[in-house]
């Protein structure tokens, strides 16, 4: 009978982690925006878009602003099966599941933008401070620490024109 009971007893609940920030997952996508700048005076990479998403991408663009995050996130997954390895929309996906506050999906979409991103430009610091924001919520400061350095390795200079 003492067997029975504890196959029935639940797992013991995950140790919580202490996350390092107070910020909320709003003004965590404000914070990424503003770490990615306008790109004056550097090198930018710009992807050809395809015109059969970039509805999708306004339409997300404009729920999220109306706060409906969820409705968002679905109109990029759906550009994204048109489109799968776009860093900008992957990247706009990360931002929809801060948003949601699916911290583990941001910080995988992230790294993934970044892996076939162009690796420079404001793109490239969204992608590392969105990786920033999800580490400090998991509680790395170490990786919190690394991916903030990496931003600024984003900022490249234009080559001279003559």
């Amino acid at each position: 009978m003492l067997l029975a009971l504890a196959a029935c007893a639940s797992a013991p609940p995950a140790p919580r982690v202490q996350t390092l920030t107070s910020a909320t997952p709003a003004q965590m996508v404000v914070y990424i925006h503003e770490a990615a700048g306008d790109g004056a005076g550097e090198l930018e990479v710009q992807p050809l878009r395809d015109p059969g998403v970039e509805d999708l991408r306004q339409r997300a663009e404009r729920l999220q602003r109306q706060g409906h995050h969820r409705d968002a996130a679905e109109a990029l997954d759906h550009a994204l099966a048109l489109v799968p390895g776009d860093p900008a929309l992957l990247q706009e996906r990360a931002e929809a599941a801060l948003l949601l506050s699916d911290f583990t999906r941001a910080g995988e979409l992230a790294v993934q933008a970044h892996a076939i991103g162009p690796g420079v430009g404001p793109l490239c610091r969204r992608h590392w401070a969105t990786i920033e924001q999800v580490r400090l919520v998991q509680g790395d400061a170490e990786g919190a620490a690394s991916a903030k350095a990496a931003i600024a390795a984003c900022r490249v200079a234009r080559p001279p024109r003559w």
